[in-house]
C-alpha cells in the first residue's frame, strides 16, 4: 500500500502515514451550483476539506482529485491502486462505466463508493451502480456527512485488517 513519507523539522527518520485518495468524477466540480434538492449547497472544495480533516484526525494523509474525463479517472485509479484506501464518487459514471469498475477492481485496499444524494430514490437509471460489487463500503443519501462516514469506515477496515495481519504474524 502507498503511504506518504514525512520528515520532522529535526530531520528524524520518516514517519509513514496511510494514504486516503478521494476521487470525484464528472460534473462534481460544479457542486454548489447543481440542484440543491439532490446535492445540497456543499462545494467540491468543502468536501475535500472535510475529508482531509477527517483523514488527518485519524493520522492519515489525503490526496484529492476531480476530473470530467473518464479516461483520466481511470488513470487516477491506476496511479493510486496501491494507496491505503480509495473514496470515490464517480458521478454519472457510476451507472455505466465498466472501465472505471474494472480499474477499481485492481485496487489493493478498500474502496468506498459515496453519493451525496439517495440514488436509490431517484430516476431508475441512477439506481444501478456498476461499481458496487468492487466497493467495500457504500454510502448514499447522507450529504457531506456520508463522506465522513465513509472515511471512518475505511479507517476501521484498514485497522481491523492490520490487526488481523499482526495476529497472523504472531501465530507463525
Amino acid at each position: 500500500m502507498t503511504r506518504v513519507e514525512t520528515r520532522s523539522a529535526a530531520g528524524t527518520p520518516p514517519d509513514s502515514r496511510p494514504l486516503l485518495v478521494l476521487l470525484h468524477g464528472v460534473n462534481l466540480d460544479l457542486l454548489g451550483e447543481r440542484p440543491a434538492q439532490h446535492y445540497g449547497t456543499v462545494t467540491l472544495l468543502d468536501l475535500e476539506m472535510l475529508v482531509r480533516e477527517e483523514a488527518d484526525a485519524h493520522g492519515w494523509d489525503c490526496a484529492c482529485h476531480q476530473t470530467n474525463h473518464e479516461g483520466d479517472f481511470v488513470e487516477l485509479v491506476h496511479r493510486y491502486r496501491q494507496a491505503t484506501a480509495l473514496l470515490v464518487n464517480p458521478g454519472a459514471w457510476t451507472h455505466y462505466s465498466y472501465a472505471i469498475r474494472d480499474a477499481l477492481e485492481l485496487v489493493s485496499g478498500p474502496v468506498a463508493e459515496v453519493h451525496l444524494s439517495n440514488v436509490a430514490a431517484r430516476e431508475p437509471w441512477r439506481r444501478v451502480s456498476v461499481v458496487a460489487d468492487v466497493a467495500t463500503v457504500r454510502v448514499a443519501g447522507k450529504g457531506a456527512q456520508g463522506y465522513v462516514e465513509a472515511v471512518r469506515a475505511l479507517v476501521a477496515l484498514v485497522e481491523r485488517s492490520e490487526a488481523a495481519g499482526e495476529d497472523e504474524d504472531a501465530t507463525v
